[in-house]
């Protein structure tokens, strides 16, 4: 009987391995119908506009017989683009916005690992309370948020100013001075527990066999914070990093919204605002030269400093 089952089996391996190879697994109409619902979106709102766009930038206005005659479209290269980097008005807002980044950035990042870390202590209590109410300003859109906290940054509406008006200060959140840095606090409020959110998740996969032979080398737990889940976490960090870069050079809608109610904050005061005012003016051509020159910094500053942070890691 063993003879006879071990030829058995030989000869049917061979017929399950043919129906693997070639009728066992999933067809390529299967997988079609499953990635359809994705690449279709994917390629026409994500790749067709990059597209549009790449090919506005290398477009040029031109006019026959002189300013005010007919004009036209033509085909001018990296004319477009030129004009881009030897806009001052551009660099100026670059470097606003990497003065927000360099400060905003950290800040919202720390204050992010640190909620993360409380509540993963086993001392915090209503952990599912604090959670929720850490997340929940993610949840209200950027604009809403932006008109929420000019009501509490104008002069004329907010109790705030009022009450440090009345112990001596005199804050003017809206002055040239703070109005870039009211505008990082928005942001600040409103993507702290979405970067919290990551790291605390990061924590969660953490095994607690890891805290518990800590304890018994006598760690304690600001020890086991800083020396066991943080580096553990650090690739969580490192995303949320990424994300945050990302996020400050697309940064628009808290600075539009402080617009309304500050002279102080020009249409040029980030990039972006500056590619809608440029927009908005029907030069598309250069407005899409600016976004590509945006996304090509974003792509830069982004990707160096996953090399960086890969490197100094020993990856």
């Amino acid at each position: 009987m063993t003879d006879t089952a071990a030829r058995a089996t030989s000869v049917v391996a061979p017929v399950r391995v043919r129906r693997r190879l070639h009728g066992g697994g999933p067809r390529a109409g299967t997988v079609a119908a499953f990635l359809t619902p994705f690449f279709l979106p994917f390629l026409l709102f994500y790749l067709v506009p990059v597209g549009y766009a790449l090919w506005q930038s290398l477009r040029v206005v031109r006019r026959t017989g002189g300013q005010y005659g007919t004009s036209y479209t033509a085909f001018g290269g990296f004319e477009q683009y030129g004009q881009v980097l030897r806009n001052t008005e551009f660099w100026s807002s670059i470097g606003r916005i990497g003065l927000f980044g360099v400060v905003q950035v950290p800040v919202m990042l720390f204050v992010a690992l640190i909620i993360a870390l409380l509540l993963d202590t086993p001392l915090l209590r209503l952990k599912a309370f604090f959670r929720i109410t850490a997340f929940m300003p993610y949840a209200v859109p950027g604009v809403i948020a932006a008109i929420m906290w000019s009501y509490l940054y104008s002069p004329q509406l907010s109790p705030v100013v009022d009450l440090l008006n009345g112990v001596g200060l005199k804050p003017d959140f809206l002055g040239p001075g703070a109005v870039l840095w009211s505008t990082a606090n928005v942001s600040t409020w409103l993507w702290t527990g979405y970067n919290m959110l990551i790291m605390f998740s990061a924590l969660q996969s953490i095994p607690q066999e890891l805290y518990e032979a800590a304890k018994i080398d006598g760690a304690s737990n600001w020890t086991i914070a800083w020396r066991v889940k943080v580096p553990i976490i650090a690739p969580s960090i490192v995303l949320t990093s990424v994300f945050s870069i990302i996020g400050t050079l697309q940064l628009y809608a808290e600075p539009a919204v402080l617009r309304q109610i500050s002279s102080n904050i020009p249409s040029t005061f980030t990039p972006n605002m500056l590619a809608y005012t440029v927009a908005s003016g029907n030069n598309y051509q250069q407005a899409a030269a600016i976004s590509v020159v945006i996304a090509v910094i974003t792509f830069v500053l982004s990707f160096g400093f996953m090399r960086l942070t890969a490197k100094r890691a020993g990856l």
